[in-house]
């Protein structure tokens, strides 16, 4: 059989690359395949991407990288408009980049399949000019899925928009009930001109041949479920879902981070892991209640600390007096970055504080870590509720959708984790999960069988 031709084409950002980088090596892995990552070079260069890119060079020579240009943004896209999301300029970004990913495809000798993120349903159109077999991947949880096929129907029927539901529930097939505030932020206001044009993509999503999800069977059956027999898309064809995760960083790095050699010296199961991601960063206020709570709960803790808009923050003044002396011996505290995937891995790690990315949070089953769910932004809030509802992977701290989460809540919910009867019966639901998720991916489980029968659909 001749070797496929398989191109990728990921949304800005790391969050959306990594996955997808994952998803090349697991086309790699089955062998036949000749994989392009597309990455649309944006306008505002990102540090966190071009180093992820270098990474990537680096250690999957295999994997051939192409910068894709973009022409310049439309007004609409600048910075300091009154559309100050961020993710504005990233679908305009996008959507000029269509004619560069068009010429790319066109050079190629052959390409099979066209692999797209959730974001980039403007390229559905350039396959369907090239005649190329066009798939979503969705790279976060299949019940977030389930809720962006019924999306665009709700917002039409529903009184008002989520911002001024609040706290009253919307009911989607296939999840449980989820307040109208823990939809996404981009979603909150449906007279917006980011609600709309995020209706109009998820609008589009069902048609793509199909969607590869980042997901397992046993973790999500009943979203899954609903998605298959059309409860979710109602009046539509559905398309073809196959669930092929959990696709995540392996945590191969040339040098073993300092941190490792820390929880060494730690006792089995008994550090508190704090990290929120390339983009969770704190007040100073939010800082001082996260140490309190932690230094009064008396356990471990290793702490990933970003400060909003402060790329080198001053760790002393910054967390309270004398914080840093008091818990040399339990506590280390790192600026910025950790290597999350070892340190999830690392048997001396009891609990993780996350911000809910998808990525993260199969990180977190993948190690059988239980986790304390502290969304900030995008579908992190979506996440959650099913990572407590159905997963029940996890428990959340109160207050993340007010200013402040309270240092009494933090050390609450650390010690319930920690200590608590509770606590240990989420550490066995973990562990099981995570030996689920390891089943699923083995040869002959779900997600294998789920990728065998992808690749053997584009040859129909």
């Amino acid at each position: 059989m001749a070797e496929k031709t398989v191109v990728l084409y990921p949304s800005l950002g790391v969050g959306h690359l990594t996955p997808m980088v994952q998803l090349a090596k697991a086309f790699l892995h089955r062998g036949g395949v000749a994989v392009t990552i597309a990455v649309v070079d944006p306008p505002d260069k990102d540090a966190v991407l071009a180093a992820a890119l270098a990474r990537l060079t680096f250690t999957s020579p295999s994997i051939t990288v192409r910068l894709l240009p973009t022409a310049a943004l439309p007004p609409s896209a600048s910075v300091g408009n009154q559309h100050s999301h961020p993710l504005v300029s990233v679908l305009a970004a996008l959507r000029a980049a269509n004619p560069a990913l068009r010429e790319f495809l066109g050079s190629l000798p052959a390409v099979d399949v066209l692999v797209v993120d959730m974001f980039c349903t403007d390229a559905l159109d350039v396959a369907a000019e090239l005649g190329i077999p066009a798939y979503i991947f969705y790279p976060s949880a299949a019940g977030d899925l389930a809720v962006y096929f019924q999306a665009p129907d709700i917002c039409r029927v529903v009184p008002s928009s989520f911002k001024d539901i609040g706290k009253g529930t919307l009911n989607f097939a296939g999840v449980p009930p989820v307040r109208a505030m823990d939809m996404p932020d981009t979603m909150q206001d449906r007279e917006s001109d980011l609600c709309q044009a995020r209706l109009r993509q998820l609008d589009r999503m069902p048609e793509a041949r199909g969607v590869l999800v980042n997901s397992f069977e046993w973790l999500e059956a009943r979203a899954l479920h609903a998605i298959r027999e059309g409860l979710c898309l109602p009046g539509r064809s559905t398309p073809e879902i196959y669930c092929v995760g959990p696709l995540v960083d392996a945590g191969e790095r040339r040098e073993r981070h300092a941190c490792l050699q820390w929880l060494d010296a730690q006792p089995k199961r008994s550090v508190v892991f704090l990290c929120f991601g390339s983009h969770g960063a704190f007040s100073p206020a939010q800082l001082k209640e996260t140490a309190c709570g932690l230094e009064r709960s008396g356990h471990r803790f290793l702490w990933s600390v970003r400060v909003r808009n402060c790329p080198e923050p001053d760790l002393a003044a910054l967390l309270p007096d004398g914080f840093m002396e008091r818990t040399k011996d339990r506590g280390l505290v790192l600026k910025n970055w950790a290597p999350q995937t070892e340190v999830l891995r690392h048997e001396a790690v009891g609990a993780f504080v996350t911000h809910c990315g998808w990525n993260s949070a199969l990180e977190g089953i993948m190690s059988g870590v239980p986790m304390i769910c502290w969304p900030l932004y995008a579908e992190q809030r979506l996440n959650k509720v099913h990572m407590l509802e159905e997963m029940k992977v996890g428990v959340a701290v109160e207050g993340y959708d007010e200013e402040l989460v309270k240092a009494d809540e933090v050390e609450a919910k650390v010690r319930l984790v920690m200590e608590s009867e509770e606590g240990v019966k989420l550490r066995e639901r973990v562990a099981m999960a995570k030996k689920m998720a390891a089943d699923a991916i083995k040869e002959d489980g779900s997600s294998d069988v789920a990728f065998r029968k992808f690749l053997s659909d584009l040859v129909v």
